[in-house]
Parts: structure tokens; C-alpha cells; sequence
């Protein structure tokens, strides 16, 4: 099938041809947001093909292209999915139009701006995914970068061009060593290859203490970009002042991936060796984020620091080295993506009607909004991980893989969903069903447009807590692979998977 050979540079081709397009549009009516939409309602349909073809059976990579790019530096247009990466190109797919429905009305200023570069930031994160070679993956994930702070700078509350500062310096100086630690294994094996570079590593002899420090480079970007405690200093003040938009996609996705694609992909040896020191920051930035969560006065910093622990839940599976744990680390991600772009929607669609993301400003609203709460009321119970939602199963699949491995940091890693489940119906309770405010003025509850957002997200919170088969069996076999290739022996805690 000709697609099949293609559908990648599709992927990256659309949305890029796109921000072209909308930056010559003119700013009459909503001609740029309705082109937007077009652009990433036909970039999602292309990402369906991936798993409406995708061969469960087969293990390693699909879809791959493989071109010579820079012959006389070895550096290759390749591209490729495996379980692992196709499922994170199908949420940017879904997550793209439901931020430019969710900026419907919310942008009025420098639109073409706006849409253009959310489009290149959806052509960035597809190209962190599925890019097989080091040297396009890294030219990605620069890439990515840009739109966001120059979005946040333009189009922040009222530090916008603070946090945008805070975010550049923050995600792009461990980029740096980043790129000399790419440029050193190509110094000493003279491809920028990601299988080739797996083999080598394996197989040749290297320093010892350079391998290691290459290996620290590597997971110090990572870790900054998901962010790990205590490297999150930049996520406050980003989701802050963000977008919607761009806050749903701003953390973790990309972070996580590269640390399970780059990190434990390429440095297995390693990354087991400071994986229970790794384990020990997630756990401590679990409960540190939880706890910062119950103090907060505003929707979006509560949410900020929701979001440390839920992605330090995230690095907890990852490295717990135990297979299991790992497709709960896998899960977790696409479900905070899931749920985090909800719960983001639904506080920009609350400041939308009210001006503020101060808590104490609301109450008693679930009489006055009751679609609104409902969903509210959904996402939260997704998110603390309530049995037949999403959350639910990654977490599970979290606690019972990394438990046999880390009994006692598992055990304090429990307390931290305790928390989360009271920060969010605090949340909840303080808003819709607290003492009405009867200074708030009359408001609509939602309309078209926000039912078209929020109804596709609802459903998939459920089926994904339902009919976890369709996405775990691709994500197990991806993550077999890539932890058991260079592992000797059985990795521990793996829950007996083999």
C-alpha cells in the first residue's frame, strides 16, 4: 500500500503546508480558525491509519522511511512507529482540534500568528515522535520549542513574556549538552542512527565514565522537559500564563518519550543503574506536587502542580524496570493527555464566563452550569483515577509492577493519590457546590461548539478505562522490545510477562 510508505511525511507535510497557508490568510471573520481546523481535522484522520494498519505481530518498527538526507555526515531521513510512538502521533492528532476549538473566541489578537505557529508546533511534537534518526529528532525537538515560548510571550495573561523567558531558558540550555552528547556517539560510531546506535552500544567497547556522562546528558533534558522534581521550576508560570491550547500540550508527552525512547532506549544499562535514584525524585515529586496542590488559591497553579505529580507517576512506572509498571507509565501518559486537555478546556471555558482562576471567586455554580459541572465533575474523577475511567488502570498497572522492585516507595507513592483525590474534589466542591456567590453574574452554560470538545474527550476517559485492549497489547510489545533487547536475564518486578 502506497500510503503505508508515505503516511509519515504526511504527517509532517500537512500541518507544516498549513501554518504556510494561514499565515497568508487575511484576519476577516474565521477564515483562519475554520482553515486551522480543516488542517488538523485532516491531520488526525491520517493518524488513524497508523493503528487501522498497524501489524500487533510484528515487533520493532512500521511504517519506516529511510532516506539518505546529509550522506557526507551520515545524518538519514528516517521515520517510523511502534506501539510506543504511534499512540502519542494519535493524541497530538486528536488534541490539535480541540485546541483550535477551544481558541475559537478566545484569541482575537495576532490570530494568524496564533494559528500558524500551533500549527508548527503540531508538526514539532509528530516529528519528536516518529524521527529514528538523532540529529532530525533533535532539529524536532528545538523545533518545538519556539512556537510555545513565543505563544506564551504573545498571548500570556499578564507575564507572558516572563514565563515565556523562564520557559525558553529552562527547556532549551540542557539542550545543549544534549547535542554534544549526540555529536559524541557519532564521534565514536559514525552514524546518528537510532537502531544502529542501540547495536553499537551494545555491543562495542566504550569509556565506561563517557558512556555514562552521554547517558546523564540525555536524561537531564528529559528530565527538565517532563519535568522531574526538582527541575520543574518553569511549569507554574508556563501554564499560568498559556493558552489552553498550548497548555494542554506543553508538558510531559514529549519528555516522557524521549526518556523511554533515548534515554532507556539507548542507555539500558545505565538507566537501570540510576533508576532507583530516578524512582526516588518521582516519588518525592508525587507527593510534593500533591501537597502544593491543596494549598493553591488559582485553578492554573493547582493544575501545574496536578501536573508534577501526575508525570512524576508517569517516571515512576518508566523506571521501576519492571515491564508492567512500564505499560502503566505508557498509559498514564496518553490518559493525562486525555484528561489534562480537559480539565484545561474547562477552566479556560470557567474564565471565559468569569474573568478569573482565583477558587475563592466561584461556588454554587452546578445549579447555574450543570453541563459544565457534569463534565468538570467527570474529568476529576478520571484524573484521580477512579475504577471504569482511564486513569484508573494506568495507575494500577503503575502501584502493582513497581511495587515488587520498590515495596517502599510504592507505599508512599499511594499516599500521593490519596491527595490527589483531595485536591480535586476540593476543587470540585469549592466550585460547584460550595456557598453560591451571588456576586457572580449570570453566565451560559455550554454551547455547540464546547459540546464538541468536551463530549469526544468524556468518551474516551471511559473507553479507554473500559476497553484498555485496544491500546495496551501494542504498547506491552513496544515495551518489551525496548526494555528486554540489551537486558540480561528478567527484569525485576516485570509481573511474570515474558
Amino acid at each position: 500500500m502506497v500510503l503505508n510508505e508515505y503516511i509519515l511525511t504526511l504527517l509532517l507535510t500537512v500541518p507544516l503546508v498549513g501554518s504556510f497557508v494561514v499565515w497568508l490568510l487575511p484576519e476577516k471573520g474565521k477564515i483562519i480558525q475554520t482553515v486551522t481546523l480543516l488542517v488538523t481535522l485532516a491531520t488526525f484522520v491520517l493518524t488513524l491509519h497508523l493503528p487501522a494498519h498497524f501489524d500487533s505481530a510484528q515487533h520493532g518498527f512500521q511504517f519506516e522511511q529511510n532516506l539518505p538526507w546529509i550522506q557526507s555526515l551520515g545524518i538519514s531521513y528516517h521515520l517510523g512507529v511502534d506501539g510506543l510512538s504511534m499512540w502519542l502521533v494519535v493524541l497530538t492528532g486528536v488534541l490539535a482540534p480541540i485546541g483550535v476549538l477551544a481558541s475559537w473566541n478566545v484569541i482575537q489578537k495576532r490570530e494568524r500568528q496564533f494559528y500558524a505557529l500551533f500549527l508548527v508546533q503540531q508538526t514539532a511534537m509528530i516529528g519528536v515522535f516518529i524521527s529514528l534518526d538523532l540529529i532530525l529528532y533533535y532539529g524536532f525537538w528545538e523545533l518545538s520549542l519556539i512556537p510555545m515560548a513565543v505563544l506564551i510571550a504573545l498571548h500570556g495573561n499578564k507575564h507572558g513574556g516572563k514565563a515565556a523567558l523562564k520557559f525558553f531558558t529552562y527547556t532549551f540550555i540542557p539542550s545543549a549538552p544534549l547535542l554534544v552528547a549526540i555529536l559524541w556517539l557519532y564521534g565514536k560510531t559514525g552514524t546518528f542512527d537510532y537502531e544502529t546506535l542501540r547495536t553499537a552500544i551494545a555491543t562495542q567497547t566504550f569509556s565506561n565514565c563517557s558512556l555514562w556522562w552521554v547517558a546523564l546528558a540525555f536524561l537531564f533534558a528529559f528530565a527538565v522537559k517532563v519535568p522531574v522534581f526538582p527541575l520543574h521550576g518553569w511549569l507554574a508560570d508556563t501554564f499560568e500564563e498559556a493558552p489552553t491550547a498550548m497548555a494542554m500540550v506543553v508538558a510531559g508527552k514529549l519528555g516522557l518519550y524521549s526518556m523511554l525512547r533515548f534515554h532507556i532506549g539507548l542507555f539500558p544499562i545505565q538507566a537501570q543503574a540510576v533508576a532507583p535514584w530516578v524512582v526516588a525524585l518521582a516519588v518525592i515529586g508525587l507527593l510534593y506536587g500533591a501537597c502544593l496542590a491543596l494549598v493553591q488559591r488559582d485553578m492554573k497553579r493547582l493544575l501545574a502542580y496536578s501536573t508534577v505529580s501526575h508525570l512524576s507517576f508517569c517516571t515512576l512506572g518508566l523506571y521501576s524496570f519492571a515491564i508492567v509498571a512500564a505499560d502503566g507509565g505508557v498509559y498514564q501518559i496518553l490518559n493525562h493527555g486525555i484528561s489534562g486537555a480537559a480539565i484545561f478546556v474547562l477552566m479556560g471555558l470557567l474564565y471565559e464566563r468569569y474573568r478569573s482562576y482565583e477558587i475563592s471567586h466561584y461556588g454554587g455554580l452546578a445549579a447555574k452550569l450543570p453541563w459544565l459541572a457534569t463534565f468538570f465533575v467527570i474529568t476529576s474523577l478520571s484524573l484521580v483515577g477512579l475504577p471504569m475511567l482511564n486513569g484508573f488502570i494506568g495507575e494500577f498497572l503503575v502501584l502493582s509492577g513497581s511495587f515488587p522492585a520498590h515495596p517502599r516507595w510504592v507505599a508512599a507513592a499511594t499516599v500521593g493519590v490519596i491527595l490527589s483525590a483531595a485536591y480535586m474534589l476540593w476543587l470540585v466542591q469549592r466550585i460547584f457546590y460550595g456557598k453560591e456567590n451571588e456576586k457572580l453574574p449570570g453566565a451560559p452554560d455550554l454551547g455547540l461548539r464546547e459540546h464538541l470538545i468536551l463530549w469526544p474527550l468524556a468518551a474516551l476517559m471511559l473507553v479507554m478505562g473500559i476497553a484498555t485492549h485496544l491500546w495496551l497489547p501494542t504498547i506491552h510489545s513496544a515495551n518489551e522490545t525496548l526494555y528486554r533487547a540489551t537486558s540480561a536475564g528478567t527484569l525485576p518486578g516485570d509481573g511474570g510477562v515474558r
